[in-house]
């Protein structure tokens, strides 16, 4: 069969999670379950840190796009996925599948050079506290948020325009429930090389740019909560930073394990469970992960439930 361009290829078919109709079933609940407790639970961290004035600063602007990043990020995967489970079609579109790609990695990319943006914020209120109003300027933080965006942006249009130029052949099927980059270039029958180079390049660059920012905020967190004496100080200091701690260790473990590896690693199974993870679960874990751990959350839900009481 001879070659096909990208643009001669009408849709792709995606393979999905399960075969079986009662196993595809009982994913459908359980990820719809997932995906509303996802927007239930970002959409209210939201509007909690909006409502309450003492959650207007820069941990909680970030955590505000934080949330908004995962209710986005959740979105661009989990209905597409819903309904390949619950329909019998599971195509979609050259252009569908692409766009898909493009956002995917656009909401990633941004997770993960907001969520340095947060360790450097963690940084300045443990190491420098009296400065902190100062270094962490409203100014800053849109300087931040922005490049962060525009960075993301810049990313997935350089993967995702590279990859659509490919050619496919033969098989349209995605080995995988959503369009994502390895089970594509797996379809390709053209060298994919370069665009693999360019992706590991891009990919690679973000993330250790987020990590070297990570670690070297940590390491000197690390070493001024070691230097105050009382065991008390000790803990309160490390309290503010161990939900960010904990949300950036689930995040990186999963994506790390998923991308940072050729394409010949790619493993069918391993990387799905993976990506379960890091699309369908961590959006939903991590405004739990934020509100279970922070006694400042948990304030401002009774200042906004008793000013709620107080106005009937």
């Amino acid at each position: 069969m001879g070659r096909r361009n990208s643009t001669d290829v009408p849709d792709f078919i995606l393979q999905g999670l399960a075969d079986s109709a009662e196993a595809q079933l009982l994913l459908f609940l359980l990820f719809l379950l997932i995906y509303l407790v996802t927007v239930l639970g970002n959409a209210g961290m939201m509007l909690l840190i909006r409502l309450d004035a003492q959650l207007h600063t820069p941990m909680y602007f970030f955590l505000t796009h934080l949330s908004f990043l995962d209710l986005n990020y959740s979105s661009v995967i989990t209905p597409k996925t819903l309904q390949t489970l619950l329909n019998s079609s599971k195509s979609i579109s050259f252009l569908g599948c692409f766009t898909q790609m493009f956002f995917f990695i656009v909401f990633g990319a941004a997770e993960c050079l907001l969520l340095s943006s947060m360790a450097i914020d963690r940084y300045v209120a443990i190491c420098s506290p009296l400065r902190y109003p100062v270094i962490m300027s409203a100014r800053l933080c849109r300087v931040l948020l922005a490049g962060s965006y525009a960075t993301s942006f810049v990313d997935s249009t350089v993967n995702v325009v590279f990859m659509s130029r490919l050619q496919f052949c033969n098989s349209k099927i995605i080995h995988h429930f959503f369009c994502d980059t390895s089970p594509i270039l797996a379809l390709s029958c053209s060298d994919t090389h370069d665009v693999q180079l360019i992706i590991f390049i891009s990919a690679g660059s973000i993330l250790v740019l987020s990590l070297v920012t990570i670690s070297g905020s940590y390491v000197s967190i690390l070493s001024t909560i070691l230097k105050i004496n009382s065991t008390a100080g000790k803990q309160r200091a490390f309290s503010t930073c161990a939900s960010h701690l904990l949300g950036v260790t689930i995040f990186y473990s999963t994506m790390i394990f998923t991308y940072l590896k050729p394409r010949e690693s790619y493993s069918l199974g391993k990387d799905q469970v993976a990506s379960v993870f890091y699309t369908i679960v961590i959006p939903m874990l991590n405004p739990l992960i934020y509100s279970l751990r922070n006694k400042e959350v948990k304030h401002a839900v009774l200042r906004v439930l008793q000013r709620r009481e107080g106005s009937r």
